[in-house]
């Protein structure tokens, strides 16, 4: 990858008032930085996203829904369509959080149909994979990884890859009382992803950004942004600062760098 990828899922937390004056402040501390060189993205709560086009463009900033509904239209209280996020401009839509997946329940055949929608309305889809503390003892991670993408992306076709990336999330690693994965953990799991997607698409799947999520901080993102497997890093609460993202977000660009030398 020429570039690194760099975000934030804000979760349920942030205002709209508040997301604004965030995506406000990060956009002019980063201004400086080459997006040929990192792609920086946001993904607020559904109720700040129209504000959040609003301050940013996606030349700064890419912005992201949390989830996403994969028909255009329905009698589904509650969900919003793909038709509905086009129309605030949306860039990228997360699918299968591990918060969706384990606390409302979602499975892997809910997550597939969802993947295909955000593609066909020409979204970026960004499928988050991630085991159990109970599957890593019982050694089911790379089954449970292989599964989770087999199924999610079954539907999937080698011309909408371009606009697929990936996440791993360790559920165990994510969360206030999450413990980060090693670096050595993390990029070994990638390299079983990355397998899995060459598997099933060839060397095209070379160009799907792989992104390691799960209790990332300013003292371990360039650790994890160094390891040859990582194409970028999904961050959690601490990038909920922007003084601090941008912080950290320098530091894994120039790890980053370091080990592609």
């Amino acid at each position: 990858m020429d570039k690194i990828f760099i975000g934030s899922n804000l979760k349920m937390y942030k205002t709209i008032a508040q997301t604004q004056s965030f995506l406000a402040r990060l956009s002019e501390l980063t201004a400086d930085i080459d997006r040929k060189k990192a792609a920086i993205f946001i993904v607020p709560s559904y109720t700040a996203l129209d504000r959040a086009k609003q301050t940013v463009t996606s030349e700064q900033i890419l912005i992201g829904a949390q989830n996403m509904h994969p028909a255009e239209e329905g009698q589904f209280t509650g969900e919003i369509s793909p038709i509905m996020l086009k129309e605030i401009g949306v860039d990228i839509i997360e699918i299968g959080h591990s918060e969706r997946r384990h606390v409302m329940g979602e499975t892997d055949e809910e997550e597939r149909p969802k993947v295909l929608s955000a593609l066909k309305h020409g979204f970026t889809a960004l499928l988050c994979v991630g085991e159990t503390g109970e599957q890593k003892a019982l050694r089911l991670s790379d089954e449970v990884l292989a599964t989770q993408l087999k199924i999610g992306l079954a539907d999937v076709t080698e011309d909408m890859l371009l606009r697929l990336w990936v996440a791993y999330e360790p559920v165990w690693a994510i969360g206030v009382n999450g413990v980060p994965a090693t670096a050595g953990y993390a990029d070994e799991k990638h390299a079983v992803i990355k397998k899995v997607l060459r598997e099933l698409f060839g060397e095209k799947a070379l160009n799907i950004p792989v992104l390691y999520g799960g209790s990332v901080n300013v003292e371990n993102c360039g650790e994890l942004a160094a390891c040859p497997h990582i194409d970028g890093l999904f961050v959690g609460r601490s990038a909920w600062d922007a003084d601090n993202f941008n912080r950290l977000i320098r530091k894994a660009m120039k790890e980053y760098k370091k080990g592609r030398l």
